[in-house]
């Protein structure tokens, strides 16, 4: 069941960035704006923006490099509330600010138990164990057959 949850909490947080840099790949022009506007950032960051949010969230729906997904994220909404929503006074402001804060600390969790059960990550992990596994009773096998051929 842990697992289901697990799952199903890492595709949740992934929709955010998914949705959003859809947004900011289609209509680029309209982030630029709002990015110039905001902050002291060039506007043409809106499309690499976009793609970075696109690409690792979808990367961290599917659980591939979730790790790593998961703490470029994070840091990511971080670095959001530090250039967009530092104005804690408007309350607007604040509940964007807690809405990322909260989304970092989703996304460390996602960083702290990543490689869990359900995730493209653990497939190949566990692939890969079983083919050492393999090569190890392959190896033996060999080991085995040469002593006993020696000994005759």
């Amino acid at each position: 069941m842990s697992t289901i949850a697990a799952i199903i909490g890492r595709i949740m947080l992934a929709a955010i960035f998914i949705l959003s840099g859809l947004n900011k790949v289609i209509d680029p022009a309209a982030t630029a704006e709002y990015i110039e506007g905001a902050t002291t950032l060039p506007g043409s960051l809106a499309l690499p923006t976009g793609v970075f949010e696109l690409v690792l969230g979808l990367m961290l729906a599917i659980g591939l490099m979730t790790r790593i997904s998961a703490i470029l994220l994070a840091a990511f909404s971080l670095l959001t509330i530090f250039f967009f929503h530092n104005q804690f006074g408007d309350q607007q402001q604040l509940t964007a600010a807690l809405k990322n804060l909260a989304m970092a600390g989703g996304l460390l969790v996602v960083f702290a138990y990543g490689q869990m059960r359900g995730s493209f990550d653990h497939m190949r992990e566990r692939n890969r164990a079983r083919k050492a596994e393999l090569r190890a009773a392959h190896a033996e096998g060999k080991a085995e057959g040469m002593a006993a051929t020696g000994a005759d």
